[in-house]
């Protein structure tokens, strides 16, 4: 259930991005626009909850492919539309907000290699990275607590873990709970805006606290915008923790760390399932054993 500790330098974010900037990845930054930002607000309740969802992002349009990051509340503003639009991407890459700056990094390495070029349309299919594997899942048309329950369990599907194993969840969302406690879980939830489940379950502030004593990490793609993600890879790299990261967020950068300490993603990207009420695709990622 756990993979073997590493003594290699654990990679981040930062990396990746000087990687970028240096044309290691694909063209230079420089030579490419972000022809459009956009920032979205919106708030979802789900039957039967209490909780109201308040979600935010930043999105970068590049050539085919969209960037995402959600942020905090007054983190960034409408005005980022206007100022960063028709911007040259190693700008973006280089100053603004950090979900700005996830976000463009998040475009270039979606329009480097779509997630949908990544499988096959049949479902199974190769990423063209060695040891990773990618699945194609079809989310259902339906109302939103039918598409919340079929992500999840989509989610839910990448966790190999025995009846009992503490499942560290780092940004919880309630059908997610659900969903890994239906696989034999038992959760230890972190959110920094929720104090409890919707069945009570206390909620707690302190990452750390779920990292030391969770068999198994389950991520949201936000702890990339949020400066997190480097701390959480490192330390489940060192105790020797799969990490799952579920990400609408970041899912391309997310992708880039796949056999580097996180061993699955559920990748989806923009649009999102909740923007819509037909079947749309998010995208399985497994790094094989030795990856």
């Amino acid at each position: 259930m756990t993979t073997p500790t590493t003594t290699a330098p654990a990679p981040t974010v930062h990396a990746l991005v000087e990687a970028v900037l240096k044309g290691e990845h694909g063209p230079l930054p420089s030579d490419l626009v972000a022809t459009s930002v956009f920032w979205i607000h919106h708030g979802t309740r789900l039957a039967g909850g209490d909780t109201t969802y308040l979600n935010q992002y930043v999105l970068v349009r590049l050539g085919g492919s969209f960037g995402a990051c959600a942020f905090e509340s007054g983190e960034i503003d409408p005005s980022v539309c206007r100022d960063s639009s028709g911007t040259a991407l190693d700008a973006l890459l280089r100053e603004g907000p950090r979900p700005l700056r996830i976000a463009a990094l998040d475009a270039y390495l979606a329009e480097r290699r779509p997630h949908r070029e990544a499988a096959d349309a049949g479902g199974a299919g190769a990423d063209i990275r060695r040891g990773v594997s990618a699945e194609r899942v079809v989310l259902p048309a339906g109302t939103p607590e039918v598409r919340a329950r079929a992500r999840d369990a989509a989610i839910a599907g990448l966790l190999d873990i025995e009846e009992g194993a503490k499942v560290g969840l780092i940004g919880v969302v309630d059908p997610l709970v659900a969903a890994i406690r239906e696989r034999g879980g038992d959760p230890l939830p972190c959110d920094l805006n929720l104090k409890a489940t919707r069945w009570g379950d206390p909620v707690t502030a302190d990452m750390h606290e779920v990292l030391d004593r969770a068999d198994v990490v389950v991520a949201t793609g936000m702890t990339l915008g949020n400066g997190s993600f480097d701390t959480i890879l490192d330390r489940c790299r060192t105790r020797g923790v799969p990490l799952v990261v579920y990400a609408q967020s970041g899912s391309a950068v997310a992708r880039a760390f796949l056999g580097s300490g996180v061993t699955a993603l559920s990748a989806e990207p923009f649009p999102f399932s909740q923007f819509s009420a037909d079947p749309t695709a998010l995208y399985r990622y497994r790094a094989e054993a030795g990856a």
